[in-house]
């Protein structure tokens, strides 16, 4: 068993017992009723593994559906297992403080039924909320300004989208939503950057030409995403440019005598093979370019070579955590979770928090993002 399989068992299948153990506690109920339970949630455990297995035989429509079962139950359990954990953590603290005035070890709020069942219900209730919230896709404008643009041009509108993660549950609703939302922006370029297709990529007749009619005068570019890699890189590759967009890897460009777009593929793909095209130390140079430099670039880390030599890199793949609160635990990997940074040293960064969803078709105070930035011709000062 892979150490990825083992690590997927032991944690969401713990979470299953966890949540049976609640179950067992609040209602009080003898094995024969804990027994008959194992089943049904050890099916709910290898959900995930049974999509993959359907869609590996072909079975699209069997996939599908066994998928919003399958990661609609595991965003709602992981809405469960969090808000009890919360509970346990106060009672502990509770018993504490009330040990330590010497008066017993009396949790603050009791166990039983009625919190089992107050917590369920708060758990239906986030998930809800968050279907709602994973659906309706905010534009965020983030405004640059630089002296680098040449005289005449006051300004360039880039519109960046970045892990939409088509393939089962993302589809033409949300293309639709984006294609809307960029259309009403008028960008004059159009970015991608990374996780465009999820790790399989199921039937997305249509998909791609409700992107490709997004006009983009200077314009669509996009790199490589993890999920390219799990998908296939050479189907993910077709997709993306049947939807209009030259794809980057490990090369950059020159875009209307106003801007240089460089781009690099995802370190993923060094599990697939060696990576296509230079590294971005090639890329970027030594020096700085006279032209306004964007580095498209899926995981949000600056290099030293970005720092100096790009003007802004765009990024996304942290999801800004997408169902809190496990941002908490994605920013001790990616410290530049979401939105515009400006570190010392030269360089800004931009981390889209996606535009799509992966795994629970859900979003928890971390809402899916169209970002226009506005790259303004004014010469500034930052201190």
């Amino acid at each position: 068993m892979s150490l990825f399989l083992l690590t997927f068992f032991l944690i969401y299948g713990g979470t299953h017992a966890y949540a049976l153990h609640k179950a067992q506690a609040a209602f009080g109920f003898g094995w024969k009723t804990t027994l008959a339970a194992i089943p049904p949630l050890a099916a709910l455990v290898c959900g995930p593994l049974i999509v993959y297995a359907l869609g590996a035989r072909g079975m699209e429509g069997a996939s599908r559906s066994v998928s919003w079962i399958a990661f609609t139950w595991m965003g709602l359990l992981f809405f469960f297992t969090w808000t009890n954990l919360a509970l346990d953590g106060v009672n502990l603290l509770a018993r504490i403080a009330a040990a330590a005035a010497g008066k017993g070890s009396r949790p603050l709020v009791v166990y039983g039924r009625s919190a089992f069942l107050a917590l369920a219900g708060l758990s239906a209730a986030l998930g809800i909320y968050s279907f709602f919230e994973a659906s309706r896709i905010r534009v965020v404008h983030f405004p640059i300004f630089t002296d680098k643009l040449p005289e005449g041009t006051a300004r360039i509108r880039v519109a960046q989208i970045s892990d939409v993660h088509f393939g089962l549950m993302i589809r033409h609703g949300t293309a639709a939503a984006i294609a809307d939302a960029v259309r009403q922006a008028a960008p004059d370029l159009f970015v991608s950057t990374g996780d465009l297709v999820d790790g399989r990529i199921n039937h997305l007749d249509g998909l791609s030409e409700i992107l490709r009619e997004i006009p983009a005068p200077l314009g669509k570019y996009a790199v490589t995403g993890n999920h390219e890699y799990y998908a296939g890189i050479g189907t993910s590759l077709e997709f993306t440019r049947r939807a209009g967009f030259t794809v980057l890897r490990g090369e950059a460009v020159t875009v209307g005598n106003a801007l240089r777009i460089a781009g690099v593929d995802d370190v993923a793909g060094d599990r697939f093979g060696p990576s296509s095209g230079r590294p971005e130390e090639e890329i970027l140079a030594k020096d700085p370019s006279p032209l306004f430099t964007i580095l498209l670039k899926h995981r949000p880390f600056l290099s030293p070579a970005a720092r100096k030599a790009a003007d802004l890199q765009l990024s996304g793949h942290t999801h800004n955590g997408q169902i809190f609160p496990f941002r908490l635990l994605v920013r001790i990997w990616f410290p530049l979770l979401y939105g515009p940074y400006f570190p010392g040293g030269g360089g800004a960064l931009y981390t889209n928090p996606g535009t799509g969803t992966w795994g629970p078709p859900m979003r928890f105070l971390s809402p899916p993002e169209v970002t226009i930035i506005d790259i303004e011709r004014r010469a500034v000062s930052r201190k």
